[in-house]
């Protein structure tokens, strides 16, 4: 069982894999670095000192400065601005992984064209023919182009 388990992790596809979820978690730290302290604050800044991680709908109607003594207080809260930076946070890793698998494709060779066909189909028998027949061999009718 050892040996099963060991040439299953050692294959490259699981190698792989492992590699970008350990990448992907990486990235989604930095994302999320860029959004609620890079991004955020200048929108916040002009829509009038907005701090959108502190905008929630409290539940119970008791209202306090911060989320996070609203949680304190047990308050039940939606927090709307938490959701209104991980829909952020979303659009900028959905960006990212767009531009990423496009430069990819770019580098890649492209599918060979078919090839134009070499038959086709009699309008009368409805049987297939050599594309360059001008009368079907079956039931002898002409064909047009």
């Amino acid at each position: 069982m050892w040996k099963e388990f060991k040439s299953f992790v050692m294959r490259g596809n699981v190698m792989d894999m492992a590699v970008g979820i350990i990448i992907g978690a990486a990235f989604g730290k930095i994302v999320s670095s860029l959004v609620n302290d890079v991004i955020m604050p200048p929108i916040g800044l002009v829509l009038g000192d907005v701090d959108f991680s502190n905008i929630y709908i409290a539940l119970r109607g008791q209202h306090y400065p911060t989320l996070a003594e609203a949680k304190a207080n047990h308050v039940v809260p939606i927090a709307v601005g938490t959701f209104i930076n991980t829909i952020i946070e979303f659009l900028i890793i959905a960006a990212a992984v767009f531009l990423l698998i496009k430069s990819v494709n770019r580098f890649l060779p492209k599918p060979p064209t078919p090839p134009p066909a070499q038959t086709k189909d009699c309008n009368y028998c409805k049987l297939s023919i050599p594309a360059a027949a001008t009368r079907c061999p079956n039931c002898t009718s002409e064909l047009t182009a």
